[in-house]
Order: structure tokens, then C-alpha cells, then sequence
């Protein structure tokens, strides 16, 4: 402010000294008066010579200006404020002290643990031939007389003595089943059969088909015993209730419903899917009930209130199939968008996704004693270590879209394919011990040999599928096969992925 009246303080006193000629204390303004009318009285002023600094700015050169505001930035700059203070050597080891003394005191003085080492040494003299180390294989039984001095003795110059060369885990080698065999073919529905499961009595099970109708048969004998009609669409997945006398069916119609079974009429309906609703699944222990479908959601009812407790989102397209166990995780879904997701149930928020799959993934399944799971895709089918999703190996060889899988007690794991092909593998190892191409019945077409469902009943004998050419075919074990030498060549570039 000292600058600026320093600079405009001539014009701007002079220009205040005219406002207050004009403008006196008590006077009117002439050029505005209106000739016999009262002047009103206005309020006497300040003085504007108030308003002026009376003090002398002194005046400052450039060069002056300049220098102050150099040295300011100098000081601003100068110490580097936000560096950390610096410790000394004696502050560092006081600081090591307190923390042993604080956080260690109790095991600080504890002897140093005894390492043993698993080394097999014999004491040798620096050999001359071979024909020497052949002689000490013969007379130490430590050694093993198959292996080879170049890949089973490591010579240690300084300490003159032989050590055995660890061995690697050897591979697993796969179990030796049975071939499966073509036992019975039934046939009553009107159109694709897409589902089945069995009742866990293993006196019945039951199927769903495009002829919209649910059909229960008989294990046994493969008679028809019940047909159940209220789906106005294809029916897509059934479950039988381990614990009540329910059956659960859901369809193309958007509907999830619940039939008694010892009224044969439906007395639930869970109403929320916004498409088809493809699969279904129980909890083992929970009275919960898991739908999937082409709404790209999961949802989580409770099956007496009918309430759905969660709707979990996630997935990005059609959600093909789920999986429910008791274990965690509880719940696992398998989409078309090449994922796998795990799901928190209690949060109903999503545990692991699992992004292997370059295909979509169609079918899962969860081993009944292990605790792992498997997922088909058109690229491979792969094995996943609950539960956090761990990828344990690839089966390869099943080139076609898989549209199912089965697994039963003994590790026989089943997968079936759109063109109809089915294979058989050995979980443990992913051997494929046995593929066949299924038959069609008479007067159907050979496009119509796809398969849709399988499943084991719960002795692990008897293999039920549902086909396209509108038939329920079930294998079984052959009786009469002797056990043959396996010739197995297990792949060692496999994949880690």
C-alpha cells in the first residue's frame, strides 16, 4: 500500500482535494436543485485528507528488489527440511537392544537348534578307475548296485568323500478300472433329455427333458414310475433333496420349483431369475437352494421362506453350472465367460476367481472324498485344489465341447462331449483309459449323438446319461475284463496353467 500512494500519491490527493470543494459539509448540489423546494439537510462527511498516508515511502532500486527476493529463495531452499534426522551408530544399537530385550527375552539365550543331515557318506580315497568304484557298490549295501557312478555318486574333493544323489519324487502311476460297458437304453421322453440326478435311497432317478415334463424311473429294472408336468419350457436341471421328500426343477421359463414327492404337486415357487434358469444345486447341510443361468447370477434361496438371501453377480455371461459343499468354499460356478468363481456365502461376495479356462466352461464337479474340484472346457478339463483354486493339472485329449462330467468313489472321472464322444479318465493321473463314440437309436441321426448329463449313482457302478437322440443310456463295469498292463506315458512338458 506504502508503494502504491508513493507512486499515485499527487493525482490522488488532488483528485480527493476537488471531491471536497464540491461536495461541502451542509451544501446542496446546485445543478439538481429544483428552483422553491427544500434542500434536505445531508450528514456531515469525514475529511478525505484522512484517508491519506502522511509517511514517506522510501524508495527501493531494482537491483535492491531483486537481491531480497534471491536471498528469501535462498533461504527457503537452503535446508532440506523433509529430510529424516540423522542417526548415529550408538542410538541404532540401543534401539536393537530394547527391541531383543522386549520381544525376544524369552528365547534369546535358547540353544541353536541341531540340524541332521540325511547324507548318505562313505569315506574313499581319491579313486583311479571306475573299476574301483564299481568294487566299493559291491561291498557297501548303502549304495544301491542299479545305479551308475556318473548319476548316483557325487565325488567331494575336499572332504574325499561319495554322496548319494537325491532322488525326485517318482510319478504317480495311474490305477488300473475296468472298461465300461453299454447296459440298458431307455427311452419315454418327447424330446433332448437335459438332466438327471438320483435319489439318495439308489432306488430311483429322475430326469427332466425339452418335452417339458420330469419323468422318475426306476434304477433297477428302468421302468417308468412317475411323470411330473407343470414347466412350461424346457427343463434344464432337477436335484432330489438329501433330507426331505422335495424335488427341485428349474427351466427355460424362468421358473424355479419345489415338488413334494409324497404329493406329487409342486408347493413352492422361487421367483427372481430374469432368463432361463440352467442349473441347480443343495446345500448339503443348509437348507439353501443355488440357481444359475443365462442372467449371468447366482442366486441363493432359502428354501422353506422362499426369500432369496444373496444374488451373486460377478460373472459376465450365461453361468452354465454350480456346485455346493460343505466345505469351503460352499459355492462354485462355472460361466461362459472362461471363469471360475468361488463364493464367500456368507458374505455373498466372491472368494477366487479362477481365469485358466481360454474357453466356456460348461460343467463342474467336485471329487466325493478328496477335497478338489474339476471344471470342463472346450480347451481342456482341469483339475483346482479347494479352497482357494489352486491348479493342480490338465486332461488333454477330449477335443470337443464338453458338456458334462461325472466322478465317482474310485477316481473314475467321465466326460462327456456335443458330438457324442465320451471318455474315461483317471483322476489321480489324467490317464485316459478308455473313449467311445456313442450310438444313436434306430431311425435317429448321427448329430443327434450328443450327450447333455451324466451321472453316477451312489455306488459308483452304474454311469446314467441323457442323450440327444431322446434316450437315458446307462453303463455299467465290465464283469469279465482281466487286468492288462498299462501303457502309459506320462506327459513331463506339462502345463502349469
Amino acid at each position: 500500500s506504502s508503494g502504491i500512494n508513493a507512486e499515485y500519491g499527487g493525482p490522488l490527493r488532488s483528485n480527493i482535494k476537488q471531491r471536497s470543494v464540491l461536495r461541502t459539509p451542509g451544501s446542496g448540489t446546485p445543478s439538481h436543485d429544483t428552483p422553491g423546494r427544500a434542500t434536505p439537510k445531508r450528514t456531515p462527511k469525514r475529511p478525505a485528507e484522512s484517508l491519506v498516508f502522511k509517511e514517506e515511502v522510501q524508495r527501493h532500486t531494482v537491483h535492491t528488489l531483486v537481491f531480497r527476493s534471491l536471498k528469501r529463495t535462498h533461504d527457503m531452499f537452503l535446508y532440506d527440511q523433509w529430510a529424516p534426522i540423522p542417526t548415529s551408530l550408538e542410538m541404532k544399537d540401543a534401539r536393537k537392544n530394547l527391541k531383543k530385550l522386549s520381544e525376544y527375552a524369552s528365547v534369546k539365550d535358547m540353544d541353536a537348534p541341531v540340524i541332521v543331515r540325511k547324507e548318505k557318506s562313505v569315506p574313499l580315497g581319491p579313486p583311479t578307475t571306475g573299476q574301483e568304484l564299481v568294487a566299493l557298490q559291491n561291498n557297501n549295501p548303502n549304495i544301491p548296485p542299479e545305479k551308475t557312478p556318473s548319476n548316483a555318486l557325487a565325488l567331494n574333493q575336499n572332504t574325499k568323500t561319495i554322496t548319494l544323489a537325491s532322488r525326485r519324487a517318482p510319478l504317480p502311476k495311474p490305477q488300473w478300472h475296468p472298461p465300461w460297458k453299454l447296459m440298458r437304453v431307455i427311452s419315454g421322453h418327447l424330446g433332448w433329455v437335459r438332466c438327471v440326478d438320483v435319489d439318495h435311497t439308489n432306488d430311483w432317478f429322475v430326469t427332466g427333458s425339452a418335452d417339458r415334463t420330469i419323468k422318475i424311473w426306476d434304477l433297477a429294472s428302468g421302468t417308468l414310475k412317475l411323470s411330473l408336468t407343470g414347466h412350461i419350457s424346457t427343463v434344464r436341471g432337477v436335484a432330489v433333496s438329501d433330507r426331505h421328500p422335495y424335488l427341485f426343477s428349474c427351466g427355460e421359463d424362468k421358473q424355479v420349483k419345489c415338488w413334494d414327492l409324497e404329493q406329487n404337486k409342486v408347493i413352492r415357487h422361487y421367483h427372481g431369475h430374469l432368463s432361463a434358469v440352467y442349473a441347480l444345486s443343495i446345500h448339503p447341510t443348509l437348507d439353501v437352494l443355488c440357481s444359475v443361468g443365462r442372467d449371468a447370477s447366482c442366486r441363493v434361496w432359502d428354501m422353506r421362506t422362499k426369500a432369496c438371501i444373496h444374488t451373486l453377480t460377478g460373472h459376465t455371461n450365461t453361468v452354465a453350472d454350480v456346485k455346493t459343499q460343505a466345505t469351503e468354499p460352499q459355492i462354485i460356478t462355472a460361466s461362459h465367460d472362461c471363469t471360475v468363481r468361488l463364493w464367500d456365502i456368507v458374505a455373498g461376495k466372491t472368494r477366487a476367481t479362477l481365469t485358466n479356462h481360454k474357453k466356456s466352461i460348461r460343467s463342474l464337479v467336485i471329487h466325493p472324498t478328496q477335497y478338489t474340484f474339476g471344471s470342463a472346457s472346450a480347451d481342456n478339463i482341469k483339475q483346482w485344489k479347494c479352497p482357494d483354486g489352486e491348479f493342480i493339472q490338465n486332461l488333454t485329449g477330449h477335443n470337443a465341447i464338453l458338456n458334462t462330467l461325472a466322478l465317482n468313489q474310485d477316481g473314475v472321472l467321465v466326460s462327456g462331449a456335443d458330438n457324442g464322444t465320451i471318455h474315461f479318465w483317471d483322476w489321480k493321473t489324467g490317464y485316459n483309459f478308455q473313449r467311445f463314440q456313442s450310438q444313436v437309436q434306430p431311425g435317429s441321426l448321427d448329430s443327434e449323438a450328443g450327450l447333455f448329463a451324466m451321472r453316477f449313482d451312489h455306488s459308483g457302478s452304474r454311469l446314467i446319461s441323457c442323450e440327444a437322440d431322446k434316450t437315458i443310456k446307462i453303463y455299467k463295469e465290465d464283469e469279465n475284463a482281466l487286468e492288462e498292463p498299462i501303457n502309459w506315458k506320462p506327459d513331463l512338458l506339462r502345463k502349469k496353467y
